[in-house]
């Protein structure tokens, strides 16, 4: 949504989803930053369930309460607004937090495998629908 919350200090900003999202309510979270990651910082994947950076520094923490953090936020948010539910979540592809159906394999060569980010993995498990931009939007 524009948020410069990117490992590298950017953002997926995309007209295609602001248009869609004009006339719906939503709730941006970064589980990234809610886990207390700087922005920029390095970039990080997941390799065999740790969320490390090319370094070897293990990030995996970071990554579960900053999706403990934004799932918290889901729910004060649900609580304040009981009538409303949530359709389903906008995730960035490939993520260590928000990629659904494939990540990075923790080689740092761009290698795609299966598996869900850490934040799309919880809210999946919570039985909430989750997208990516070009699933919802091809």
């Amino acid at each position: 949504m524009g948020e410069n919350c990117k490992y590298n200090g950017g953002n997926n900003f995309s007209e295609k989803l602001s248009q869609y999202l004009k006339e719906k309510k939503y709730l941006c979270v970064c589980p990234e930053v809610e886990g207390g990651l700087p922005v920029p910082r390095n970039p990080v994947e997941i390799k065999s369930g740790t969320v490390i950076d090319k370094f070897g520094n293990d990030y995996t923490q970071n990554f579960q309460s900053g999706a403990e953090n934004c799932l918290k936020k889901i729910d004060d948010y649900l609580k304040k607004n009981p009538d409303e539910k949530i359709e389903c979540a906008i995730l960035q592809a490939r993520s260590p937090s928000c990629g659904k159906g494939k990540i990075y394999d923790g080689s740092f060569t761009k290698t795609l495998i299966d598996g869900n980010g850490i934040f799309v993995q919880k809210l999946l498990d919570r039985g909430i629908k989750c997208l990516t931009l070009d699933e919802l939007l091809p």
